[in-house]
């Protein structure tokens, strides 16, 4: 398996647990206090970690840290819109189609050097 590829099979596990972190508690811990969607999000964001640091250390000496960071972002948003439409029932948005080719234009500068 590649470098590239590796980095980014990590990068997509660190973003499931990194959206399930930020969003989650927002759909399930709807009732609760704060400081314990907090703490839970803490724990999950822990995990989180432990995908995402490998995954930059492993990527940075075949990527550049902009090339990194454009990776991640686009993974981000891969992962964010079926979590944000199917998880938390959110509408499909024709702006999720333009943010997306907007990436793209940023991956194609990021990457074309």
């Amino acid at each position: 398996m590649s470098i590239i590829l590796k980095t980014a099979c990590l990068l997509l596990m660190s973003n499931l647990f990194m959206t399930f972190a930020w969003y989650g508690h927002l759909k399930n811990l709807r009732g609760r206090a704060w400081y314990l969607a907090a703490l839970i999000s803490w724990s999950i964001a822990l995990v989180e970690y432990l995908f995402q640091v490998p995954a930059n250390r492993i990527g940075y000496g075949e990527l550049s840290l902009p090339q990194l960071k454009m990776l991640q972002e686009v993974i981000t948003l891969t992962v964010f819109v079926p979590f944000a439409v199917f998880y938390m029932g959110q509408p499909v948005k024709l702006d999720y189609l333009w943010a997306g080719l907007c990436l793209l234009g940023a991956v194609y500068f990021i990457f074309r050097s």
